[in-house]
């Protein structure tokens, strides 16, 4: 049975993936339906999705291809958020938490700030620091970042060890969709990406992992999480 709230979120029964790796159909109110899956790669890689529990938020672009977006999944005893961007607005929203009290004072802060070539995620001007937020989707207790090579990522990190040396302060957080994750590891085997991340601690870069849960059908930080590197 399909249910609602405030916030027009639906439930619904996922049935399969399908070719097309952003597209899925999911069993609403008895009728498949396809939704937009807002992940670059397969789920059924990390989980078996078939028969599970989704949560459903209507897309409301205009000439849109599907009418939802799969939102969340049901997992053990909650819901896991699937969308990775999502976790970018969770922390600039709770940013000036007590949890983040090691940034600083962060009272004028920008989302998507350009500083040359490259684009923060984040940026307090207070203490011109960057903030680089990444997320994982593992469903154990431990994760590990990167799990593919990403050119983008890479690229991404040489622009931040250049940040570093003209004086700009970095932190490079990483969040676990799944509050269940304990700790996430950086991946050693993606021989690059390792190699550009180390530079950028050895020239200062802070580095941080959170847990983020799903409560009342909202995002929000669950907790800090270890990291190893």
């Amino acid at each position: 049975m399909t249910e609602s709230n405030e916030l027009s979120f639906v439930y619904g029964v996922f049935q399969s993936e399908i070719k097309n790796r952003f597209l899925c159909i999911v069993r609403i109110n008895d009728e498949d339906v396809t939704c937009y899956i807002p992940s670059s790669c397969r789920l059924s890689n990390f989980i078996d999705m078939n028969g599970r529990s989704v949560l459903l938020k209507p897309v409301i672009t205009p000439n849109a291809r599907t009418p939802y977006a799969v939102y969340a999944v049901k997992y053990r005893r909650g819901y896991i958020l699937l969308n990775l961007a999502e976790s970018n607005r969770v922390i600039e929203s709770q940013i000036h938490r007590r949890l983040f009290h090691f940034l600083g004072k962060r009272k004028s802060i920008t989302h998507e700030y350009m500083i040359g070539n490259y684009k923060a995620d984040l940026f307090i001007h207070d203490s011109r620091t960057i903030v680089e937020i990444k997320s994982t989707l593992a469903f154990g207790e431990s994760a590990c970042f990167p799990t593919v090579y990403s050119e983008r990522a890479v690229k991404q990190l040489k622009e931040i060890s250049k940040s570093l040396d003209e004086g700009y302060r970095v932190c490079y957080i990483l969040v676990s969709l799944n509050p269940q994750v304990k700790k996430i590891a950086i991946n050693r085997k993606v021989d690059d990406f390792y190699r550009a991340f180390r530079e950028c601690v050895d020239k200062g870069m802070l580095c941080s992992a959170l847990s983020i849960q799903i409560k009342n059908q909202k995002p929000e930080i669950h907790s800090r999480i270890e990291i190893t590197i």
